[in-house]
């Protein structure tokens, strides 16, 4: 079968000349396409979009820090959604810039030069709990 196919006959023809699927086929000469099986295993499935609610507080603190231009743009695109006294921010987006946006709101634990303030502790807290039920990480 392997030698028919280097020779060039074709995956269906030889799948109907032994009568087994062209995917039985394709499995056994998989080994001779290189490039084939090294481009499908280097292809990741890209993570689907999620949408954690971001407190307020934490959506506040992010927009007053510095942040480069694709997570700026995810932040300006949230819905709004009040609660209460305050908000939370619907942010769609992959579960990685999730996680790069909370790495961002650490300093709202404590520490850098910020003072502790329990209710951003709190929000920052509920959203990592939030993001981190979403996929592992990395």
């Amino acid at each position: 079968m392997r030698t028919a196919y280097l020779g060039g006959q074709s995956i269906a023809a030889l799948a109907r000349e032994h009568s087994v699927s062209r995917g039985a086929i394709r499995t056994a000469v998989a080994d001779l396409l290189p490039e084939q099986t090294a481009a499908d295993q280097d292809i990741r499935a890209p993570e689907s979009p999620v949408t954690p609610d971001m407190p307020g507080k934490v959506a506040d603190f992010l927009r007053a820090a510095e942040l480069d231009d694709v997570e700026r743009a995810v932040l300006d695109q949230g819905a709004t959604v009040r609660r209460g006294q305050g908000y939370t921010l619907r942010v769609t987006d992959s579960p990685a810039l999730h996680r790069r946006l909370l790495v961002r709101c650490q300093p709202l634990d404590g520490g850098h030069g910020l003072p502790t303030i329990p209710a951003r502790r709190k929000a920052r807290r509920e959203y990592e709990n939030r993001v981190s039920t979403l996929t592992p990480g990395p």
